[in-house]
């Protein structure tokens, strides 16, 4: 059939004749010339292989009209996309997709996010072959090279030697070689003839994104807990074996790195036996790196792991777990579902803000974005549904179906910031972008805590909660990288509260206990019946031969030993409750001095306990600075004074006259420097003569400079306090 009948013959309304029945405008006569420049203009927006595909089709005595199809096909394919018609396909029996030019694009047209790919189809894998599980494990045992072996032997990445932390996608992560963000991804592995569908959660392993362990662990049913060959338990091994252990999920230990020259994997299967009390026999050893036996692990996953408790008809019952911000879609929530199913257009309902949704995509993470028809009851997957903020899709919050309310699932306690800075923008004209930035940030960091504050020094700015300090580092990094946004940082510092005595402070505050996190707040011991500082119990992992040292540097923080336990003859776990102020700045860097890189650190929230603490003030010329000042416990107030003064000194530069830098409790002085005045010679036109004219000079000199440090006022340069807290923090 000629091509134009094939798509005249399509269009319901359309003649059925050839092109002499157009239109007169598109008469043989004018054809010639009109379709010239829509032509061209076609064949540019052509697809190669489609306007070849149809000249082909083309007889010979069709070849001469070839000129005019472009444009009378583009005609069709409009009038067929208005009219909703659709071709015969060619044996002209069954009918054909809707019709559109070989050289137009997919429907839609735009290629953004994930629409125009093909959706899955999820409910081939009903809950018995599903299997939701985490890897847990201390910094750097390789739990990310272990995530990128089992994408590449389900195949949801292709191999190749460039796949290293593949769901490490932030960039600090790839610089720092941490996970700082748990990622999910869904595999799909074929088992003694059945598909299975495997969601795993990579999380991270430092003790300051903990938080981020504990959430994944709610979407699981068992995690695969890796060990270091060669380092054996550490710390953090330690700490998220416990939070598996309390959450009563499936634990396979996996032994990695045994390609290592010092792997001792006997060793390690002990210490998990004395510790852990599971059996060596049911730990695997591999290598994540060589990919020795990683095939072992998913099978262990499918036979020791249980499915998902949940049944499909049940009423809709999703957990978050987590959530992203995407500039154009909103927020994209991760959920765990405990029951019913979701699809497109579903209404839900949030239990926490009791907001209504309709859903607009839902899908599996491979670990790309990959839009399914629907999710089912034990599966883990994103869902977008309009949310503008973070902070609509509360972690830990429960969706359910618009008109069939479900008991809230129980959720998580919210992240508790442990340590506290101030913020602000180096220039006050940028105090609007860094804001903007700010707040896109914590989008996707919802356990950073803001509050507004305001610095006669530093000008408006922020009082963060990170989780720890390497959190804050991290933080900042990211503001840089990924906002391009350089900010000044105070010296961190942690919650304390006061018991309050005063009847007038009780009726402002509306409590009789309040939490300090600003410095500037600490109230006055006149006021306070007692102060209580933040503590932690702290675990040590060390060799043996370091115990005293570590002893030592543990009792200089106030710390109070309550276990020690031998793991093996080699290496010691310590159990230490410790004041959070003294840890928060340098003792992991002093603890992995000490013992030459091999203790390890971790730790958990122990509650407030009474202190002797105290405000301590730095003032320049009698002037207390603000920015400066300090909480701090009274057998530490005289060291970290001089400290503070000896930099500032070094900082400030020198005026016309003196400057005296002091540090200050109350009223009594503790530590002071002074920074000598610029001295004109005010003698050199002297020659000679008596003695007294000379004196006389000094004299003057001296009741000037007097005069000038009455009325002369310290301004501290902003640079000198970026100096100086940078390098407090760094100490």
């Amino acid at each position: 059939m000629p091509v134009l009948q094939y798509f005249a013959a399509a269009l319901p309304h359309a003649p059925t004749a050839a092109p002499a029945a157009l239109p007169p405008r598109h008469s043989a006569a004018a054809a010639a010339s009109f379709p010239e420049r829509r032509a061209r203009s076609a064949a540019r927006r052509a697809r190669p292989e489609g306007s070849g595909a149809w000249r082909a089709e083309l007889s010979g005595a069709e070849r001469s009209g070839a000129e005019r199809l472009p444009s009378a096909m583009a005609l069709a394919s409009r009038a067929a996309l208005r009219w909703g018609a659709r071709l015969p396909s060619p044996g002209g029996a069954a009918a054909a997709p809707l019709c559109r030019a070989a050289w137009l694009p997919a429907w839609g047209g735009r290629r953004y996010s994930s629409r125009g790919e093909e959706k899955l189809d999820m409910s081939m894998y009903p809950v018995e072959s599903i299997r939701n599980f985490s890897i847990i494990a201390h910094v750097d045992h390789g739990k990310s090279t272990l995530a990128d072996r089992l994408l590449e032997i389900t195949g949801t990445i292709s191999k190749t030697d460039r796949n290293k932390q593949v769901l490490d996608k932030l960039q600090v992560e790839r610089e720092r070689g941490i996970t700082v963000k748990a990622q999910s991804a869904s595999l799909f592995y074929n088992h003694e003839g059945i598909k299975y569908l495997l969601n795993l959660i990579d999380t991270p392993g430092h003790v300051d994104f903990s938080y981020e362990v504990s959430r994944s662990l709610s979407a699981c049913q068992g995690v695969i807990l890796v060990v270091d060959a060669n380092e054996g338990i550490q710390a953090q091994t330690v700490a998220n074996f416990y939070l598996a252990f309390e959450a009563q999920l499936s634990i396979i230990p996996v032994i990695n790195k045994i390609d290592l020259k010092n792997a001792d994997p006997e060793r390690v299967e002990k210490q998990i036996e004395k510790l852990f009390d599971i059996p060596t026999d049911e730990c695997i050893r591999i290598s994540a790196k060589q990919g020795t036996n990683v095939e072992k692990v998913l099978q262990k996953v499918i036979e020791k792991i249980p499915p998902p408790q949940c049944n499909t008809a049940d009423p809709l019952k999703a957990l978050v777990f987590d959530s992203t911000f995407d500039h154009y879609r909103g927020v994209v929530a991760n959920i765990a579902l405990f029951g019913g199913e979701i699809a497109k257009g579903h209404k839900i309902v949030s239990a926490h803000t009791k907001k209504r949704y309709e859903v607009h995509e839902v899908g599996i993470l491979t670990p790309d974005e990959q839009p399914t028809h629907k999710l089912y009851a034990g599966q883990v997957g994103y869902l977008i549904a309009g949310m503008k903020e973070v902070a609509e899709a509360q972690i830990g919050d429960t969706l359910f179906l618009y008109k069939q309310p479900v008991e809230p699932l129980p959720g998580f306690k919210s992240a508790k910031p442990m340590v506290f800075a101030g913020m602000y923008p180096i220039d006050q004209t940028e105090y609007n972008t860094l804001k903007s930035a700010l707040e896109r940030l914590t989008l996707n960091d919802s356990s950073v805590t803001v509050h507004r504050d305001s610095s006669l020094a530093l000008g408006a700015g922020w009082r963060l909660g990170f989780l720890g300090l390497l959190h804050m580092e991290v933080f900042n990094q990211r503001l840089e990288q990924e906002y391009n946004m350089s900010v000044i940082l105070t010296a961190p510092t942690v919650p304390y509260k006061a018991v309050l005595s005063s009847a007038k402070l009780i009726k402002e505050y509306g409590k009789d206990q309040i939490t300090i996190i600003n410095p500037a707040q600490f109230p006055d011991k006149l006021s306070v019946s007692e102060y209580l500082e933040p503590t932690v119990l702290g675990t040590i992992v060390t060799p043996h031969e370091y115990i005293g040292k570590i002893i030592t540097l543990c009792q200089d923080r106030r710390a109070v030993q309550k276990d020690m336990l031998y793991i093996d003859e080699n290496r010691v776990m310590l159990k230490y409750l410790f004041p959070l102020n003294e840890i928060v700045v340098d003792f992991y860097d002093a603890l992995k001095s000490l013992s030459s890189g091999y203790a390890s650190f971790d730790y958990e929230d122990a509650g407030y306990q009474s202190a002797d603490l105290i405000k301590m003030d730095i003032l320049l010329n009698g002037n207390p600075v603000e920015e400066l000042a300090t909480i701090i416990h009274n057998d530490k107030a005289r060291a970290a004074g001089k400290l503070l003064c000896e930099r500032l000194k070094e900082t400030i530069p020198r005026q016309l006259f003196e400057i005296a830098i002091q540090a200050a409790i109350g009223k009594k002085i503790i530590a002071r420097e002074t920074l000598k005045a610029y001295r004109k010679n005010v003698v050199a036109k002297c020659y000679g003569g008596d003695i007294t004219r000379r004196m006389k000079l000094l004299k003057r000199q001296a009741e000037g400079k007097r005069l000038m440090r009455k009325i002369g006022n310290v301004e501290v340069p902003r640079d000198a306090f970026i100096r100086v807290l940078k390098r407090e923090t760094d100490k």
